[in-house]
Formats: structure tokens, sequence, C-alpha cells
């Protein structure tokens, strides 16, 4: 397990972050998503943030993405400040993110050929990190042609291809079957966890709507609040041992004791953020 953020040099520092907008429907009127989040990710560290919906945890993935600058706060890359895009991140998003008209290898090749590298060595990068996710036969297939699972692996290799310092994950694999998203999960652990040495992995901020998945990832779980104004009300870290199989360690007694320590604090929020959704709803 890599040492904690506070001993390793951090990757990624959000300091007192707030994003305010202007609210859809009511145009003279501010909301703010996010309030006073101060977030450490450590090199080498793996930190998930859990919460309810609407809590702005998307919001933060994409001020560390320099997609979106705060209205208040700071962030800094391996300490240094934050201006514009962040070139030391790559961001899997969501939703599909493949070119529909390239195959998956004109897809992973895509970032190095905008990047400006050779042809034959992004083809011959792009192989190789198809082969890593279990893909090297399949390189000719459309997105079309492929299964939820494979375009996901298509999407982590057009991600590390162009082997980022920091990854940030949103919800990657919630609209996978939960085979095929133990598979990705532990696969992305196997990818994240390189040699085993703590220099060589990346720091990995990852969000989650399933505890689960973040306890069976993480190094530490970050709880925010519900919104508006959501804020971290809680951090966890997760003492267990690695490597780790995503399913065998849900059984583990440590694990279910993180689980109920984490949902305590979660719970209230979660409950929350459902009675937000029911009265927008009536509104």
């Amino acid at each position: 397990m890599p040492p904690p953020a506070s001993a390793s040099p951090l990757a990624l520092a959000l300091q007192d972050v707030g994003c305010t907008f202007v609210a859809r429907d009511s145009p003279g009127q501010r909301y703010t998503a996010v309030a006073d989040v101060s977030l450490r990710v450590g090199a080498g560290e793996f930190v998930s943030v859990v919460g309810p919906t609407g809590c702005g945890k998307s919001t933060l993935l994409n001020v560390a993405a320099g997609l979106l600058a705060p209205s208040t706060g700071s962030v800094a890359v391996f300490g240094q400040p934050l201006v514009g895009i962040n070139r030391r991140a790559g961001y899997m998003f969501q939703t599909e993110s493949l070119m529909p008209w390239r195959s998956a290898l004109a897809n992973v090749m895509a970032g190095l050929e905008f990047r400006g590298l050779a042809p034959a060595e992004a083809r011959a990068q792009a192989e190789q990190w198809l082969r890593r996710v279990g893909l090297g036969g399949f390189g000719d297939r459309y997105p079309h042609q492929m299964s939820g699972g494979m375009r996901k692996r298509t999407s982590l290799a057009q991600v590390l291809v162009l082997d980022p310092d920091i990854i940030l994950m949103d919800e990657p694999f919630s609209a996978l079957d939960i085979q095929t998203r133990q598979l990705m999960e532990n696969e992305v652990l196997a990818l994240w966890q390189g040699d085993g040495e703590a220099r060589a992995r990346k720091a990995v901020l990852f969000i989650t709507h399933d505890l689960d998945e973040a306890i069976a990832m993480s190094d530490r779980v970050v709880v925010m609040s519900a919104g508006p104004a959501s804020r971290p009300i809680g951090e966890f870290t997760i003492d267990l041992a690695r490597p780790r199989d995503v399913a065998e360690v849900r059984s583990t007694p440590r694990f279910i004791e993180l689980h109920k320590a984490i949902w305590a604090v979660l719970r209230d929020e979660v409950l929350k953020g459902y009675q937000q959704q029911l009265q927008a709803k009536a509104g």
C-alpha cells in the first residue's frame, strides 16, 4: 500500500474550493454546488469520493481536470498552480468517449496522433495497450461491434496510452452488469498496481455512487454531504491488504467493518439527497 497522502508527494491538491453557478431555471439566482472543499491525492494513491446524487462529485473532478475553474479556492498539481487544462491528468468519463467512426485501434491512437507522434509509433503503443487491457485481437472492431465491457476497456487504453501521472475516473463502470463491472475493477487495479512499487503507480481520483466499489478499490474514501454547497464530511483510510480481488475482499470482516463505519456517515446524506430529488420533481 502506498504511504498516506500526508507522507507522499501531492499529485493533486484542492484547497478551499467552491463552485457557484447561475441556476438553470432561475437566471437571477445562483447555486453553489460545492463549498470549502479541501481534497488531496498523493502520488501513487487511489482515492474515491462517494456521496448522494447531486453532491458535486463530478464538479470536483472537472475542477481537477482543469475543465472548470473554481469560483473560490485553488488547485495545485504536483505543487504547481493549475492554470487551464490539467495536462498531467487523463480523464475516463462515465459516458461513451469513443469516436464511432474509428476502430478500437484508431481510437486509442487518437491522443498520441494529436500529440504529434509518428503514426508507426502511435500504432505500436496503441496495440500494446489494447493487448494489456485484453483486446489484442480486436483492434479492427468499431464501437458498435463491441460489448459494453470491450468499449470500457478501449476507453481505459485510450487514457493509459498517454501515460498520465493522474487518472480521473467519473463512475466509469456504472452502466455495466455486475460481473463485467467486477472484471473491469480488477483489471484497473492490476494495471494501477503495476510492478508493485508505489513510484510506478498513478494517482487516481475515482468518483462513484457504489460504496462497495469505493472500499474495494481505494486507499482512502472521502464522503461528501448532500447539496447544495456540498463539502467533505468524512475521510476513511482503507487498510485492506493489496493486491485485492474486489469480489473476494467484500466478504472479509474488515471490509464489512469499514462499510458499516462509512455508511453510518453517508446514510443520512443519501436520504437528504433523495428527499431533495423528490421535492424538485414535485415542484
